[in-house]
């Protein structure tokens, strides 16, 4: 039986996980300067891959850093590691046949300054690992959260809107999380709108309307979370923005979490609360079902 291990590229070499290697002098280890995206496969196809490179340039103006390939050679780069990794696989019986696929962009290798004229390339990494789905059990019975007391960043410091490398400000919330045995944490932001998950977005249902916050509040705009919008068409349920406080999450009808390897989770206690009758609500299951049944769809792609 194989090990079931990740297959790494990094600038166009691909290795084993335990032979990538990245210098300590990569400004993305050194200062955090880099972006990334996290792409799940369906039926061994990346699902929404043109979305998700389209936010990973997004992401790195903001930084200012340049993409080094284009959309079509990043896209070639991935289905070529994923080739590799099916080679690796072999007959391994763990494999679901489904990838969890990571894409890092570094500012590179440069001097010890901030200055990014002394880094001399971006560093390209694609990280492919077999899938590994979340249990059955939390989508039939749902999942607990907290509401952390740890700020989501401010807009004018770290933007929430850059998917960056340093998520030092998601791992204290999600630190707080473990601690009280939550499966995911909400933050909110500057002004105590709750904001994001500290590993997905969330909705609220109240009078069968899916309701998550705006981007406004200072958030990622989740590839998921957009999709919902399609996802709630087909399924006949409306889907829209609202800014929510505390009170809205502890009243809400349903709640629910999304997220590429998470798809659509219920939410069913916040902290010691439950919401509604504490199990996963029709909406949220039916948006649920949908969201499936299109990512599992060619014409999804």
């Amino acid at each position: 039986m194989t090990t079931t291990v990740a297959t790494v590229n990094v600038n166009g070499k691909i290795t084993g996980e335990r032979d990538a290697v990245v210098s300590v002098f990569d400004h993305g280890f050194l200062y955090g300067e880099g972006v990334y995206e996290v792409v799940r496969t369906y039926n061994a196809s990346p699902f929404l891959l043109d979305r998700h490179l389209a936010r990973l340039r997004q992401s790195a103006a903001m930084l200012i850093l340049d993409v080094p390939l284009t959309g079509d050679q990043l896209a070639a780069r991935i289905m070529e590691t994923i080739a590799h990794a099916v080679k690796q696989m072999g007959s391994d019986p763990i494999y679901s046949g489904e990838w969890y696929i990571r894409i890092l962009l570094t500012r590179g290798v440069g001097e010890l300054s901030y200055d990014p004229a002394l880094c001399a390339a971006p560093t390209v990494v694609v990280i492919v690992k077999p899938l590994a789905e979340p249990p059955a059990e939390l989508y039939t019975k749902g999942v607990r959260v907290i509401v952390s007391s740890v700020m989501r960043n401010h807009p004018d410091s770290v933007n929430p809107m850059i998917k960056s490398n340093n998520l030092l400000n998601n791992a204290l919330a999600m630190q707080e999380g473990f601690k009280q045995g939550a499966f995911e944490v909400i933050m909110r932001n500057y002004k105590g709108e709750l904001a994001e998950c500290a590993q997905s977005n969330f909705f609220i249902v109240k009078d069968r309307r899916a309701l998550t916050p705006p981007l406004s509040a200072g958030l990622l705009p989740g590839i998921t979370r957009a999709f919902m919008w399609e996802v709630g068409k087909a399924a006949g349920i409306e889907v829209s923005e609202m800014t929510l406080l505390d009170e809205d999450l502890y009243n809400a009808d349903e709640v629910f979490l999304t997220g590429t390897t998470r798809e659509v989770m219920p939410i069913v206690e916040v902290g010691d609360r439950k919401i509604g009758d504490g199990a996963p609500g029709p909406v949220t299951r039916a948006l649920m079902t949908e969201f499936r049944k299109m990512a599992r769809s060619r014409d999804a792609r």
